[in-house]
C-alpha cells in the first residue's frame, strides 16, 4: 500500500528521461508511463527486487528558452523535495559541475530526505576517475552509470531501494471502497468535499499514513460508506507554485495508487485542461475508475446546448477511453453532489462486476461471428471461447489460433461491444488475446 515515490532532478539534458525510459521498462510488472497533453512520458512505475516504486521524470515539465530554464528547475526540485520520498540527482561526466548543478545541489544540501547524486555517461575506466570532482557538490558519496547502455544501473537501484523510509502499515477497513478526490490546484477540490461532510461533520475515523500521504476521512451519510481520500488537503507549502502541472500530477500519484476510484473535480470556468488529462490518465493507466465531476458550473454561462457541448469537448480528449461519468456540479450551492455520488458508487459497482462465463460466450461469440478479425496475408482468424479473468479490476481474454493477427482496432472493437451490452462505465477494460 505504502507505495514511494521517486524524483529525478538535474538540470537539462543529462539523461534524466534516458535514465527514467530504462527504470519505467526495466521489468514486465510495469506500467505504461502516463501521458500528459504532449504525451511527454513524465510518470511511470517500476519495481526492483521485488519492490514497487512510482518514478517521476521532471524533465518532462520543464519547458521554455535556457534562461526559462533555471527558474524552472528550482520550483521543480522543490516540489520534488516536499513530495518525493527519495531524489535521485543527475549530473554529466562529460560536462563536469556547472553552476546550475551547484544551485541544485545548493537546494538539496538542506533536504533531510534521501539523495542520491548519479554520474551519468561513466562508460570506461578513465570517466570513472573524472567522476571524483563530483565530491565537490557536498552530496557525499555518489554512483556512475551510462543511462544509455544501462552499465551501472543496477548499483543504483540497490542503493535507492535500500534508501526508501520505512512506513508505517495503515490499517484501512478493506471491505470499504476508497474514493480519491483529484484535480488540479484551485479546481474545487476541499469545497467538494466540505459540502458532502457538511458544517456537522459525520466523520467517525482520521486514519493518517505518513504526514505525506493523503488521509482517509470515512464517509457515512445519505445511505453511503465508504473512505474518502483527499489530496486536497495534502502538506500545501506556500512557496509551490500553484498553478505547476508537476504540483498537481504529484500531489495525485499516491492518492491514485491508493483509491479505487478517482473522482477528478475541474474547474467549469477553466475546461478539461493539460493538468486535467494527465491526472486523468494517470489514474486510467493504473485502471481505477473515474468519475469528472465538472465544478463550479453555477458560474457558467449557459445556454440550452451548454452541457451537451461541454462534454463533447471533455470526450474529445479523452479519446479512445469516452465511457466516463461526467456529471455537473457546483460545491458551493451543493447542486447535484448528491448524483455525483451516486456516479461514483455506480462506477465502483460496475469494477467488480462478474460476467458468467456461459453469458458472456453466448453474446461475444455471436458479436464474433458477425464481425470476424479480418484477414491477414490470406490466414483468417477464428475466435472460439472467451471468458472473464478473476482479476480485481475488468479483464477479458479470447483465446484464437493465431492471436499475433488480432491488431488494436479489432480489440477497441470487442472493448465497444462489452460496454454496450454490460455497464462499465467510468472503468477501463483489458482485453488479451490468447493462443486457444
Amino acid at each position: 500500500m505504502n507505495n514511494n515515490i521517486v524524483a529525478i532532478v538535474g538540470r537539462p539534458n543529462v539523461g534524466k528521461s534516458t535514465l527514467f525510459n530504462r527504470l519505467i521498462q526495466r521489468r514486465e510488472a510495469i506500467v505504461d508511463s502516463v501521458s500528459g497533453v504532449t504525451r511527454d512520458r513524465n510518470y511511470g512505475k517500476s519495481e526492483w527486487n521485488g519492490k514497487e516504486f512510482s518514478v517521476i521524470d521532471t524533465g518532462g515539465y520543464v519547458r521554455g528558452s535556457d534562461d526559462v530554464f533555471e527558474g524552472e528547475i528550482r520550483k521543480q526540485v522543490e516540489l520534488a523535495i516536499d513530495e518525493a520520498d527519495v531524489i535521485i540527482f543527475v549530473v554529466d561526466v562529460e560536462e563536469g559541475i556547472t553552476p546550475m548543478d551547484e544551485t541544485v545541489a545548493k537546494l538539496l544540501r538542506k533536504v533531510t530526505k534521501p539523495v542520491l547524486l548519479a554520474v551519468n555517461k561513466v562508460d570506461n575506466a578513465m570517466r570513472e576517475k573524472d567522476a571524483i570532482e563530483f565530491y565537490n557538490l557536498g552530496l557525499g558519496d555518489y554512483y556512475t552509470f551510462a543511462s544509455i547502455s544501462g552499465s551501472g544501473t543496477g548499483d543504483l537501484l540497490d542503493a535507492l531501494i535500500d534508501a526508501f523510509p520505512e512506513k508505517p502499515e495503515v490499517e484501512v477497513k478493506e471491505d470499504l471502497p476508497r474514493f480519491a478526490v483529484v484535480g488540479r490546484p484551485n479546481a474545487g477540490k476541499s469545497s467538494f468535499i466540505n459540502a458532502l461532510i457538511g458544517q456537522d461533520r459525520y466523520i467517525v475515523t482520521d486514519i493518517a499514513g505518513t504526514t505525506r500521504d493523503a488521509i482517509d476521512t470515512k464517509f457515512d451519510r445519505f445511505g453511503f460508506e465508504f473512505n474518502l481520500v483527499d489530496t486536497a488537503g495534502i502538506r500545501r507549502k506556500a512557496k509551490v507554485k500553484e498553478d505547476l502541472e508537476f504540483y498537481s500530477v504529484m500531489r495525485s500519484v499516491r492518492a491514485i495508487e491508493h483509491a479505487d476510484i478517482c473522482i477528478l473535480v475541474i474547474d467549469a470556468t477553466r475546461g478539461f485542461e493539460g493538468q486535467d488529462q494527465s491526472i486523468f490518465w494517470l489514474a486510467e493507466k493504473n485502471r481505477k475508475g473515474v468519475v469528472i465531476l465538472v465544478n463550479k458550473w453555477d458560474l457558467v454561462e449557459k445556454d440550452t446546448m451548454s452541457t451537451r457541448d461541454y462534454e463533447e469537448k471533455i470526450k474529445k480528449e479523452l479519446m479512445p477511453f469516452t465511457d466516463v461519468p461526467i456529471l455537473f456540479v457546483s460545491a458551493l450551492t451543493k447542486q447535484r453532489l448528491l448524483k455525483a455520488l451516486e456516479a461514483t458508487v455506480q462506477v465502483f459497482e460496475n469494477r467488480k462486476q462478474r460476467i458468467a462465463t456461459s453469458k458472456f460466450n453466448e453474446y461475444m461469440l455471436k458479436v464474433i461471428e458477425a464481425y470476424p478479425p479480418p484477414a491477414t496475408k490470406g490466414k483468417y482468424v477464428k475466435i472460439k471461447y472467451c471468458m472473464q479473468l478473476p482479476t480485481q479490476t475488468p479483464q477479458f481474454v479470447f483465446f484464437a489460433n493465431m492471436p499475433q493477427y488480432v491488431k488494436e482496432p479489432y480489440k477497441r472493437y470487442l472493448e465497444n461491444k462489452i460496454r454496450e451490452n454490460w455497464d462499465f462505465a467510468g472503468v477501463p477494460i483489458d482485453i488479451y488475446i490468447r493462443e486457444k
